[in-house]
């Protein structure tokens, strides 16, 4: 039997994409809506398996083709045609159809995260692991920017909720993203799509498919899109924000017997483009030494320009291929998905925000990823049915960073000192470091990073069925990860190798002795602390009172130590986990219109480690001294060794796994007109990773747990022939319930920043038939809101300085149309525009790079609009 799409002619022409259920109400009033004959590129479309009725919405969500009504897991599917209709080119814009998502983009355009029910990571470290897994046709993208080309062929994008670990080899402890694209077809056909709009917007994708003989068929697709940038650097008269991507994809679909297929695939993508804005919110007490050193920088945060001394650069090379076999035999279907992918990320960037040409950083990093699944799943028709899997994965990371003292960065830093210019060089003879040292122009870090990951996992589930309509499903996930990493740095700045403390009590120990200081080491130190007890207490008191230590002034300066490279001695640059995660759930239809579930679920995700310049030992390893001090630290393994380094801190090196817990209970019903769904639950995440900004680096350390509970509901109404209202509602009370060594501080008992109580999704599509010629005008009117809310829980420098008050807010009002008119032979022609109203907000906040009391943030998207043309055959 020959496989073909499973998403239904009705739901592609419906335009509806969100939620769980309510779809096949809107399939049902498109279907009675079609003309009796139906356009060219719908035939095409319309071979569907005649297993399943044409008005039924298939998902793989459980790894077995189910409708949506019976798919007991809280699920959100989007079909390619609500895509198409909703003019969403990108996993970016997916949340304005789906209310529990959130993308964001914010560094640059690989900096991507993806969070579901307030869970998710930055993905500004590729040493973290996704609390969200993104998987493109089964494959596991490892990294959120390998998902997010722009792909021309998508059959439905579904979201799933929750920990997957039973379902998915590879753990996803918040939920699951599967972009699931159109296989290649036996019927000659494709599509093609010319868009252009405002700022330049030029977008061009297509997609053919077709027989190569009766058993072998192939596709390509590909797309381009280009546009000018959002806003504008004033001084370099350069945009910024700007769209410059393309992808390309060959297919094949060898069907050799009725129960053998086998699909291979490859893909190439590349994204060259500037990337991202952030502009000044609040301009702190270090905004006149920009000035002062020539720079410039707007408070206007939404004025759509800013001031950088360099046009950012991002480029992403994104390629692979995968084969999946499925073999049917009997009841019985094995699959097995192989797949190698590749992924090359680089950026040069202007981290200070500012004209003045301060400091710079360059990363780039490559990853190689090895994937193989194979599945085992049943379909008997007696009461029991199972699925049984296992997984392996094997990744290597690469990456080589560096941060650049700019031409002024000396001079900025200087002004900011309470003697202003000519401080350095007084600091420099003082400590007998050579002249202009400090902040010299040129290389400030150099970092060298590798990073080994293997793990694997068998998982399945059991489905039991003593009675029509009454199911119960058990669960398990067995997973072992092994990650091994190297990490090695060297700072070049020669302030930062000082130790403040250390250096005054190794001159007050040379003034004591008569000795040069030059001459003190750990083992003189050692003898004038036992031969003059009180002499070296009053040394050390004095050394940490900034009255007589004047030195203790420039701490703030040394934000660049120097770095403990791993694995040491102490470190073995080594993490390993295993965990057993398990679902129990039940599920009965009450009657043909009314389904109900109840579940519980466990969920895991393996430690993740900090592969930057801010990693630090474990407190334990290694126990600072007052000021970072090396020689009045206590006794620790890292200190024993003689391994310790000046200014070492402690405590952002590792996060542990998180453990993932949800108890959820739904409700399905469909009646003729409405379909709705609703889920009420409550998930914690224990141990949930969380890296945060905090003004010159970046930490990362688990939060105790982290819940919240909720709802979702969505309902699809049909008043009438051709008119569907959709409506999709989320709400979520996330707090911290412990989380006591945030950057902020404790934030127990605390709401979780940035995630709305309320997301709310509706939209509205009309399809106007002009009689039966075939011809229709579709129109739809999405809206998206998010409640306002803290965009975090504070800033580090700025709202610590504040008693953790004046914490920025954010709301989300926005409102996007199309119109298109679909002709019967295939041609299609519309018009489009996103965030009709030209609603801003703050995507969110960060401190101000190495300038205290200063806000830095990133704008939305201001409006867009276009107009497209579309030749479907």
């Amino acid at each position: 039997m020959r496989r073909t799409p499973t998403i239904t002619k009705a739901l592609l022409l419906s335009g509806v994409g969100i939620g769980s259920l309510g779809f096949t109400v809107a399939a049902q009033a498109e279907e009675q809506a079609q003309p009796e004959t139906a356009a060219p590129q719908e035939e095409a479309q319309d071979e569907f398996d005649d297993d399943f009725d044409d008005n039924v919405i298939i998902v793989t969500a459980s790894k077995r083709e189910t409708t949506l009504q019976e798919t007991p897991i809280s699920v959100s599917v989007t079909s390619g045609e609500t895509l198409d209709n909703a003019v969403i080119r990108d996993v970016l814009d997916l949340q304005t159809v789906t209310p529990s998502l959130r993308v964001s983009q914010l560094q640059n355009s690989s900096n991507t995260t993806f969070i579901i029910r307030g869970f998710g990571n930055g993905d500004n470290n590729f040493g973290i692991e996704p609390s969200v897994g993104v998987f493109v046709d089964g494959v596991f993208r490892s990294r959120s920017i390998g998902g997010l080309g722009d792909l021309a062929n998508l059959e439905r994008v579904e979201v799933l909720r929750g920990p997957q670990s039973t379902l998915f080899g590879k753990n996803a402890s918040a939920g699951v993203i599967s972009i699931v694209t159109r296989a290649p077809q036996f019927d000659f056909g494709g599509n093609f799509e010319v868009a252009y709009g405002n700022f330049n917007q030029f977008i061009v994708k297509g997609d053919i498919t077709g027989p190569i003989t009766d058993t072998l068929a192939f596709s390509v697709d590909g797309s381009y899109n280009r546009r000018d940038g959002f806003f504008e650097i004033e001084n370099l008269n350069e945009d910024i924000n700007d769209r410059n991507r393309w992808n390309v994809r060959g297919q094949l679909l060898w069907e050799p017997t009725d129960n053998l297929s086998i699909r291979a695939q490859a893909d190439y993508g590349r994204i060259d483009e500037s990337c991202c804005l952030a502009n000044t919110l609040v301009a702190g007490p270090t905004a006149p030494a920009v000035f002062g050193v020539g720079g410039q920088l707007t408070t206007d945060f939404f004025g759509d320009s800013t001031f950088l001394n360099q046009v950012p650069r991002n480029e992403v090379d994104n390629y692979g291929g995968s084969i999946q076999v499925d073999y049917e035999t009997g009841p019985i279907t094995i699959t097995s998905i192989t797949a190698y992918r590749e992924l090359s990320n680089f950026f040069d960037q202007d981290v200070d925000f500012t004209s003045a040409d301060i400091v710079s950083e360059i990363r780039n990093q490559d990853v190689q990823t090895f994937t193989q699944e194979l599945r085992i799943a049943s379909d008997f028709d007696g009461p029991l049915n199972f699925l049984l899997g296992g997984f392996f994965f094997d990744e290597t990371i690469d990456q080589n960073s560096d941060l650049t003292t700019g031409a002024v960065g000396r001079e900025f830093f200087e002004l900011l000192t309470p003697t202003g210019p000519g401080t350095f060089l007084g600091v420099e003879a003082g400590l007998g470091l050579p002249a202009n040292s400090i902040f010299s122009p040129g290389p400030l870090t150099t970092e060298q990073y590798r990073m080994e990951n293997t793990s694997w996992s068998i998982f399945g589930t059991v489905d039991f069925e003593p009675v029509d309509g009454l199911v119960f499903t058990a669960g398990f996930n067995y997973t072992d990860d092994a990650k091994d990493f190297a990490l090695s740095q060297t700072s070049f700045d020669e302030l930062g190798a000082v130790n403040l403390v250390d250096a005054f009590i190794v001159g007050g120990i040379a003034g004591a002795t008569m000795t040069p200081p030059n001459q003190i080491g750990p083992a003189e130190i050692a003898a004038f602390q036992t031969a003059q007890p009180d002499a070296f207490a009053a040394i050390a008191a004095a050394a940490l009172d900034p009255g007589q230590n004047q030195l203790l002034g420039l701490s703030a300066f040394q934000f660049q130590p120097p770095f403990l490279n791993i694995p040491n001695s102490v470190e073995d640059g080594r993490t390993r986990d295993d965990q057993l995660t398990y679902t129990f759930r039940v599920a009965y239809d009450v009657a043909d219109e009314i389904n109900v579930y109840a579940s519980y679920a466990t969920g895991f995700k393996a430690s993740s480690v900090n592969l930057s310049r801010d990693s630090r030992p474990a407190f334990g390893d290694f126990i600072p001294g007052p000021g970072n001090s090396t020689i009045l630290a206590p006794a620790s393994p890292i200190l024993n060794a003689g391994l310790a380094v000046p200014n070492l801190g402690t405590g952002s090196r590792v996060a542990g796994p998180e453990d993932a817990e949800v108890w959820e209970v739904g409700l399905k019903g469909q009646f003729e007109g409405i379909g709705f769904n609703l889920a009420l639950f409550d998930q914690t995440i224990e141990g949930f990773q969380s890296f945060l900004f905090t003004g010159t680096g970046f930490q990362l350390n688990n939060a105790g747990q982290q819940s919240v509970r909720g709802f979702e509901f969505d309902a699809t109404i049909v008043p009438t022939d051709g008119l569907v209202f959709t409506f999709a509602t989320t709400y979520l009370d996330a707090v911290y319930d412990e989380f006591l060594e945030s950057p902020v501080g404790d934030l127990s008992g605390q709401p979780v920043g940035g995630v709305p109580e309320w997301n709310i999704a509706a939209s509205g599509t009309y399809t106007h038939e002009f009689g039966a010629s075939g011809n229709r005008l579709v129109t739809r009117v999405d809206y998206q809101h998010e409640s306002a809310v803290n965009v975090n829980n504070g800033l580090p420098t700025f709202n610590a300085a504040l008693g953790n008050t004046q914490i920025f807010r954010r709301a989300v009002n926005l409102v996007n149309g199309s119109i298109t008119f679909q002709m019967d032979n295939g041609f299609e022609i519309g018009g489009f525009v996103r965030n009709l109203f030209d609603d801003r907000w703050i995507l969110t906040v960060f401190d101000g790079v190495a300038q205290s009391g200063t806000v830095s943030g990133y704008p939305s998207a201001p409006r867009t609009f276009g107009g497209l043309v579309r030749y479907r055959f």
